[in-house]
C-alpha cells in the first residue's frame, strides 16, 4: 500500500502537569518555528492559548501544531503534526478526538511521580485504538526522580491494561523538557541527560517509530471532522484529517451528516497548520491535518467525501457523562445589578449583561457544537437545563467561561448520573490515587471512610510519603478536595479517574456543618460581623450587599442558622468613649467557583455573575424553608 513518508501524525498524552506543553514548546523552538529575534519573547506553554488554561496551569482544549523537521542526513524535510491533549480525565472527549487524528502516541511520564490515574486513562484510550506508544520519561532532573522504578511501574501499567506483545515493546526516551534535552541513554537520577544537548534523539525516535500514513490510490475522498474553530471572517472552521484521496480549495464535496443525510458543499478556503498559524493551501493529501471553511453547520464526527461515491467514516464516540448540574437564569433579588448590588453605580458595567433564558439556552447549544462529551437536557422549568459532563471540573470551566462572557446564572449542586443495570440503580465510582506524608495517613483514611471509599492498594517508597489507592463513589468526591487539603495542611496530592459503575452506596454525609443564612436584605456591617464571627466562618466582607436567603458563612454546628448580618451599632450621646472596646474583624474566607459548588447542600445553589459568586438557598423565604423542613421531617 502506498505510504506518505513526508509526514507523521503523533499525539502527546500524559497526566496533568507532567510536561506535555513544555516539551512541545521545546520542539517548536528547535525545529525552527520561531525566528531568532522571536525566541526571547515567546511565552512559556505557548500552546495554552486560552486564558483559563494559563490561569489554572492545565490544558483544557486539544490543539494541533506542525513542525518541519530537517533530518541530519540531509534528506527532505518531514512535517510532524503534534496534537497536545489535556491530561485531566474530565476533558476526556478532547483526548478521544485527538487520538482519532494520529497514528501513534508519546506517553509522557514524570520521572518522580510515575504513572498516575490520568496516565492510565489516556494510555487505555491509546491501546484501545491499537496505536503504537513511545514512552518518554520527563523531568529526569528532579531531585526525587526514580527513573528505573517509574519505567517498571509503566510496564506494570501496560500489563494491567492487557497490552499485547507488540504494544509493550515500546522505545524509551529520557528527557528534560524544560531544558529541551533528550537522550536514549538513561541518565543518573536527578540529572539532565549528559550525552545530548537537544531533542534530536526524540525527533529521530518519532520518525523511526511513528508509522507514516498509508492510503489507497484508487479510494475516493474521505476526510474526518475532528474539531471545530471559528473565525470572524471565515465563519465556522472544521479541522479534519484526510484519510483517503485529496481535498482542494474550491472543490465540491459530499457532506455526510450525523443524521445520515448527504448534501454537496463547496470548500471556500483550505488551510494547513505551520507552527502556531494556519496558512492558505491549495491541496491536502492522505494523512494531512487541515482546516476548511465554507460549511456553516458542520459538526464533529461528520465526513467529507467524494460526491460520486460518498463513503462515511465512523462517528467519534466518547464515554458516558458521570456528573450533572442544573444551569439556569439568575433568579436572585440582585439580578442585573452588578457586583455591589447597587444598580445605579454599575449601569455601565451591566449594560451587556446576559440574563434571559433564551440567551443562556443559545450559549449552551453553542457549547454542544464543539464539546462532544457534554449533554444538555430539558427540565421541568423553562429557564433551567440539566448539563451533564465528565466531571465537576469540566462543568465548572464551562460556567466560568459563561461568567466571563457576561452571563448571570443559577447553578445547582452537582449530582451524579445514575444508570439502571439489571433493575438496580448503579452510580459512577472513581479510582482515587492519593500521595501524602506519612503523618497524614490516618486523617486521609478516616476522610475516605466517611465517603465509603474502599482501599485497594498502599505503597511506601521510603521517602516519607505514602501512596494510597481507593475506589470511592463519585458522590463522595463532591466537596472532598477542600477538606482533604485542610486535613493534610496543603501537602496532599489527589487525582481520580472514572472506574465504572457500582450499586448505589446509600446515604453519604460529606458536610457536617450548617450554613449561616442572612434573614434580611441590606449591607454587611463590621458590628454584626464581630458578633457573628464566633458562631462560624464568614464569607462576606463589610459593605457587601446581601439579601434574605443568601448564605453568608459556615455555621460551627450542623444545623442552619438565620442571622442578621446587617445589624448596626446604635450610637447615643450617653456613651463614654472608654466604654468601647476595640475588636478586630476576622478576614472573610473567599471561596472560588469550584469551592462554592463543593460547599452546596441539596437545598442550596450558587449565584454566578461576572463580578461575584454567591451561595444562596434555593428557597429564599425563611418561613417557606421552615415549612418545607417540617413537612420533610413528618414525612
Amino acid at each position: 500500500m502506498p505510504t506518505r513518508h513526508d509526514i507523521r501524525n503523533v499525539a502527546i498524552v500524559a497526566h496533568v502537569d507532567h510536561g506535555k506543553t513544555t516539551i512541545v514548546d521545546a520542539m517548536l523552538k528547535q525545529a525552527g518555528a520561531f525566528a531568532a529575534h522571536q525566541l526571547d519573547s515567546v511565552d512559556d506553554r505557548v500552546m495554552d492559548s486560552n486564558d483559563l488554561e494559563r490561569e489554572k496551569g492545565i490544558t483544557i482544549l486539544a490543539k494541533n501544531t506542525a513542525v518541519k523537521y530537517h533530518p541530519k542526513d540531509g534528506g527532505e524535510p518531514i512535517t510532524i503534526n503534534i496534537i497536545d491533549t489535556p491530561g485531566h480525565a474530565d476533558f476526556g472527549g478532547e483526548v478521544e478526538r485527538g487520538l482519532s487524528m494520529v497514528d501513534a502516541v508519546v506517553l509522557l511520564v514524570d520521572a518522580s511521580e510515575g504513572p498516575l490515574p490520568q496516565t492510565r486513562f489516556v494510555l487505555r484510550k491509546a491501546l484501545q485504538q491499537r496505536l503504537p506508544v513511545i514512552l518518554c520519561i520527563n523531568k529526569t532532573d528532579r531531585p526525587d526522580s526514580r527513573i528505573d522504578e517509574v519505567v517498571n511501574e509503566t510496564y506494570d501499567l501496560f500489563l494491567d491494561l492487557d497490552a499485547d506483545e507488540d504494544q509493550i515493546e515500546f522505545p524509551i526516551v529520557y528527557a528534560c523538557g524544560r531544558d529541551g534535552v533528550a537522550s536514549l541513554t538513561k541518565p543518573e537520577d536527578g540529572t539532565v541527560p549528559a550525552d545530548s544537548t537537544n531533542l534530536e534523539p526524540f525527533f529521530s525516535t518519532l520518525l523511526q517509530h511513528v508509522p507514516a500514513p498509508e492510503y489507497d490510490e484508487a479510494a475516493p475522498l474521505q476526510a474526518h471532522v475532528t474539531n471545530l474553530d471559528a473565525d470572524n471572517f471565515l465563519g465556522r472552521i472544521a479541522l479534519l484529517r484526510v484519510e483517503q484521496g485529496e481535498l482542494r480549495k474550491g472543490q465540491t464535496v459530499a457532506w455526510m451528516k450525523r443524521d445520515g443525510s448527504v448534501s454537496n458543499v463547496r470548500i471556500s478556503e483550505l488551510m494547513m497548520t505551520e507552527a502556531l498559524t494556519r496558512k492558505p493551501a491549495e491541496v491536502a493529501g492522505p494523512g494531512d491535518i487541515c482546516a476548511v471553511a465554507g460549511i456553516p453547520d458542520i459538526m464533529i464526527g461528520e465526513t467529507l467525501a467524494d460526491p460520486e461515491n460518498p463513503v462515511a467514516l465512523p462517528l467519534i464516540t466518547v464515554d458516558e457523562p458521570a456528573i450533572s448540574m442544573t444551569i439556569g437564569t439568575n433568579t436572585s433579588p440582585l439580578v442585573g445589578r452588578g457586583g455591589t448590588g447597587k444598580g445605579a453605580d454599575a449601569k455601565s458595567a451591566v449594560k451587556d449583561r446576559k440574563v434571559t433564558a433564551r440567551q443562556v439556552k443559545d450559549r449552551l447549544d453553542r457549547e454542544l457544537i464543539g464539546n462532544v462529551s457534554l449533554r444538555v437536557l430539558d427540565t421541568e422549568r423553562p429557564d433551567a437545563w440539566e448539563v451533564q459532563g465528565r466531571g465537576e471540573l469540566a462543568l465548572a470551566i464551562l460556567v466560568e467561561q459563561m461568567r466571563r462572557e457576561g452571563f448571570e446564572l443559577t447553578i445547582g449542586k452537582p449530582q451524579v448520573v445514575t444508570q439502571e443495570i439489571d433493575g438496580k440503580t448503579h452510580e459512577p465510582v472513581e479510582r482515587m490515587t492519593i500521595d501524602v506524608p506519612e503523618e497524614h495517613m490516618g486523617a486521609v483514611t478516616q476522610l475516605m471512610g466517611v465517603r465509603k471509599g474502599r482501599m485497594d492498594n498502599m505503597s511506601n517508597h521510603g521517602s516519607g510519603w505514602v501512596r494510597m489507592e481507593f475506589v470511592v463513589p463519585s458522590r463522595g468526591l463532591i466537596g472532598f478536595r477542600t477538606e482533604f487539603l485542610t486535613n493534610t495542611r496543603g501537602t496532599g496530592i489527589a487525582h481520580s479517574i472514572h472506574e465504572g459503575h457500582e450499586p448505589w452506596f446509600g446515604t453519604l454525609t460529606t458536610r457536617n456543618n450548617g450554613s449561616l443564612v442572612a434573614d434580611r436584605a441590606g449591607s454587611v456591617t463590621p458590628f454584626a460581623m464581630i458578633n457573628l464571627q464566633e458562631r462560624g466562618v464568614l464569607f462576606t466582607e463589610p459593605g457587601t450587599e446581601v439579601y434574605e436567603g443568601m448564605i453568608v458563612g459556615e455555621n460551627s454546628r450542623s444545623d442552619d442558622m438565620d442571622v442578621n448580618i446587617t445589624k448596626e451599632k446604635k450610637l447615643t450621646n450617653m456613651r463614654a468613649a472608654s466604654a468601647d472596646t476595640t475588636e478586630n474583624v476576622v478576614p472573610a474566607r473567599k471561596l472560588s467557583l469550584e469551592q462554592c459548588l463543593e460547599f452546596c447542600r441539596d437545598d442550596e445553589c450558587v449565584e454566578v455573575t461576572p463580578e461575584a459568586v454567591r451561595i444562596r438557598k434555593v428557597n429564599l423565604d425563611k418561613t417557606e424553608r421552615a415549612r418545607a423542613a417540617s413537612r420533610a421531617k413528618h414525612n
